[in-house]
């Protein structure tokens, strides 16, 4: 699997889930999806970019969702948002 590039207060915390199967298959898998053409948004670069934007010791409550994008440049890898 490759490097995850994240804040590195997050990235201390998720290593072990970053390093697990089911990540692993899941990385392997949307490589794969996309080597055959297929769309994945956000990039890969803004697939963690909520990470990113606010270390570990900012953050007070965390809302997990997803949303569908419906077209290129839409998805910034935030939930509930586009750019």
């Amino acid at each position: 699997m490759r490097e995850i590039k994240i804040e590195e207060s997050w990235k201390n915390r998720l290593q072990k889930q970053f390093l697990s199967p089911q990540m692993i298959e899941l990385s392997n898998f949307l490589r794969q999806e996309k080597a055959i053409g297929k769309k994945i948004y956000p990039p890969g670069g803004k697939i963690f970019n909520a990470f990113n934007l606010t270390s570990f010791n900012a953050v007070r409550i965390v809302i997990l969702g997803q949303d569908p994008y419906h077209g290129p440049k839409q998805a910034n890898g935030l939930s509930f948002s586009v750019e």
